[in-house]
């Protein structure tokens, strides 16, 4: 059995499904991360209207097993179903985040972490038992800045298991590449956790809808290297939210094979700046044209 089976019995569910005794030993589990004053990691949960989601994702975050002092906190970005109920029943330390955008949230959760390493984490995926320990051991060696690592999706009914499992072959090997001359293209935010202090002066972008996780990436390669770790062990599982947009698997893999080819120069060159689009851009954000 894999090892995230148990977590999907009420993955996709309402929280009205989910049985008192689990939701308890949850909340007992979470416990044993809120001990410290001074964590090294802060694992940041955020969330926008997640409730079907989140209680499996700090299900999985509840059975961490982990050496180190650390400590597991949520933000929740404005929801307006039973996320926050969710927060408050499983007892760890949450926030609201009124501003609507990863951005925005991942900015919060960046704001209250008390660790000296920061992880963000997308309340839609699950996390294998020693994710955050694998983590912490790669940024605790000289020269590493920030961690990120591969990741999979849970099959469903309009995403066969080995259908996903090719997609995400050629996936891997993309991101492989990417992670040699620009490791910022090969950082995704539901793996991706670095130095705090040094997140703290690069900042959030808040004004766009996608790439603020890229994009912190990019300014920390100012303070040092961005390790892509390929073990399996720290690879998460994921809901397909981001395939559903292309309406099937299939095109979902074209799209991403025309725009790898487009930028095939990614594979050998650096890059400094990337100039924003107008589609990326929040609308409070937009020029105005007059």
């Amino acid at each position: 059995m894999a090892w995230y089976t148990k977590y999907l019995k009420y993955f996709e569910k309402p929280y009205s499904s989910v049985p008192k005794n689990i939701v308890e030993e949850i909340r007992n589990n979470l416990a044993r991360f809120q001990v410290t004053d001074v964590p090294v990691a802060t694992i940041a949960v955020i969330a926008r209207n997640e409730e079907t989601r989140l209680l499996s994702c700090l299900w999985a975050l509840s059975e961490s097993c982990c050496d180190y002092p650390i400590e597991i906190i949520g933000v929740n970005n404005d929801s307006t179903d039973r996320t926050a109920e969710i927060f408050e029943d499983t007892g760890i330390r949450w926030f609201t985040e009124m501003q609507k955008s990863c951005g925005y949230a991942r900015r919060c959760g960046l704001e209250h972490a008390r660790g000296r390493y920061y992880f963000c984490i997308d309340s839609d995926t699950l996390y294998p038992p020693h994710y955050v320990q694998m983590y912490i051991k790669a940024l605790e060696k000289p020269g590493i800045v920030g961690v990120s690592s591969l990741w999979s999706f849970i099959p469903d009914e309009k995403h066969s298991k080995w259908g996903l499992k090719v997609f995400e072959f050629f996936r891997d090997i993309h991101v492989w590449l990417l992670s040699f001359k620009r490791p910022e293209l090969a950082v995704r935010g539901l793996t991706f956790a670095y130095r705090a202090e040094y997140g703290r002066r690069v900042g959030y972008r808040v004004e766009i809808k996608r790439g603020e996780d890229g994009s912190m990436a990019l300014g920390l390669l100012k303070y040092g290297r961005l390790k892509l770790i390929l073990n399996r062990k720290v690879r998460v599982m994921t809901a397909t939210n981001t395939l559903d947009a292309d309406g099937s698997l299939f095109k979902s893999f074209l799209n991403r094979v025309k725009n790898a080819l487009k930028g095939f120069g990614s594979y050998f060159t650096k890059r400094t700046h990337y100039a924003d689009k107008e589609s990326n851009m929040i609308d409070a954000f937009k020029k105005t044209k007059v």
